[in-house]
């Protein structure tokens, strides 16, 4: 798939250090609005780092860069849409999904009964993610499919310049996880630049743009067939599918 060209994600020779361990080494990308930049890589390959210093959350050398259609950075930040790769949530706890999209997603106080025009905007929102009869629901109790679908609708409410996904769908069943890819088929037509940590290859291989494989440094780049039929990914998965650790 072609990119729009709207947006661009720069990043240029990140390094992050840490306790006089080197976490990633001089890593650079680019990736596009209208793509799938999945990047992939052995546990402790530096994935999740990378994305905290694209998010800013931790100190880096080197620049992450948000350009605009003609290659200038953008003048105003750009509004980023994350999903991490879990929560840990009281299973006990009285928050509900509501509650926790008024807490993220508006400046309604939580513990304020949110009137009914909010409700249903945020409502309708969540429709698109099948979410919605979920929030009244306990965010403690909700299973890892409901889980991945409400903080995706939360990640996109207002929409967002870049998504950004790490391992988006641990422990989500089957059902789940078809559901979640097709929707993040449709947020890709949506002038959006998305980024995904990812262990489900098989997904990469059919639907990711670009891949990016990690190790520290970037290892190989390129479009998934190439990647995947370079000597770097057959070293790094020497089984085809799970990594060499």
């Amino acid at each position: 798939m072609s990119h729009c060209g709207l947006h661009c994600l720069k990043i240029n020779h990140i390094t992050v250090r840490a306790g006089g361990e080197t976490l990633v080494e001089d890593v650079s990308l680019h990736a596009h609005c209208g793509e799938i930049t999945a990047v992939i890589g052995r546990n402790g390959a530096g994935k999740s780092t990378l994305f905290k210093a694209i998010l800013g959350e931790i100190p880096h050398q080197g620049q992450v860069v948000f350009t605009g259609h003609n290659g200038t950075p953008a003048q105003n930040k750009p509004r980023i849409g994350y999903v991490p790769q879990s929560l840990n949530l009281d299973e006990g706890s009285p928050a509900t999904v509501l509650d926790m999209a008024l807490t993220y997603t508006s400046r309604w106080p939580a513990f304020l009964p949110a009137p009914r025009r909010l409700r249903r905007d945020i409502a309708a929102h969540f429709a698109r993610f099948d979410a919605a009869d979920l929030l009244d629901k306990p965010a403690g109790r909700l299973s890892g499919g409901e889980w991945q679908r409400v903080l995706l609708a939360i990640a996109t409410r207002p929409h967002p310049d870049m998504l950004m996904l790490d391992e988006p769908v641990s422990g989500v069943d089957k059902a789940g996880l078809v559901r979640f890819y097709d929707l993040l088929e449709q947020l890709r037509r949506e002038d959006m630049v998305i980024l995904l940590i990812s262990h489900d290859l098989d997904f990469v291989r059919q639907h990711a743009d670009r891949v990016v494989l990690l190790d520290r440094r970037v290892l190989a780049s390129g479009a998934p067939a190439d990647v995947f039929a370079g000597e770097a990914f057959a070293n790094a998965f020497p089984t085809g599918g799970e990594p060499h650790v």
